[in-house]
């Protein structure tokens, strides 16, 4: 069992932009969404991973994952998720001795901009950059396997 320990942030500016290293696509869906995991699966470039986590909110949760074939990934996404998909360009940021992803979404999430750091151990310190704004680690808007049911476009609306 993999345990992931993970915090978001929003953006309180762009000046991460300037310490982007690369950038990656991410298309991804969800074939299930319970009380108790979610399961999806996602592509970047020619990759493809099964991806189950447990549905607990807050810094660290369960999560395993399993690189599949590309042309099963392309079908599942196609013809097995929920719709719609949830797709972002996620760009990496290293502050040593941690990396910042930051999820730029497209589509139905267009406008959403949301910073992640993976940590090792549950309570580890992190410096926070000047551009991190409020934490929503807390908050299951930000999920994306809620991205999926209930889009940033729709928000203002709710």
């Amino acid at each position: 069992m993999a345990l992931e320990v993970e915090h978001k942030f929003l953006l309180a500016n762009d000046d991460w932009r300037g310490e982007i290293d690369h950038s990656v696509h991410y298309k991804q869906g969800y074939l299930s969404s319970s009380p108790l995991s979610s399961i999806r699966v996602r592509i970047s470039d020619s990759h493809a991973w099964l991806n189950i986590k447990s549905a607990t909110i807050g810094s660290h949760r369960q999560e395993f994952e399993y690189e599949i074939p590309l042309s099963d990934a392309n079908s599942i996404l196609d013809e097995l998720c929920h719709k719609p998909l949830v797709e972002k360009m996620r760009h990496f940021v290293y502050r040593e001795p941690h990396v910042w992803e930051i999820d730029e979404f497209m589509g139905d999430n267009q406008g959403l901009i949301v910073a992640e750091i993976e940590l090792t151990t549950i309570g580890e310190a992190f410096a926070q950059p000047a551009w991190l704004g409020r934490e929503v680690t807390e908050d299951l808007r930000y999920y994306n396997n809620n991205l999926c049911k209930h889009p940033f476009k729709d928000w203002a609306n709710s």
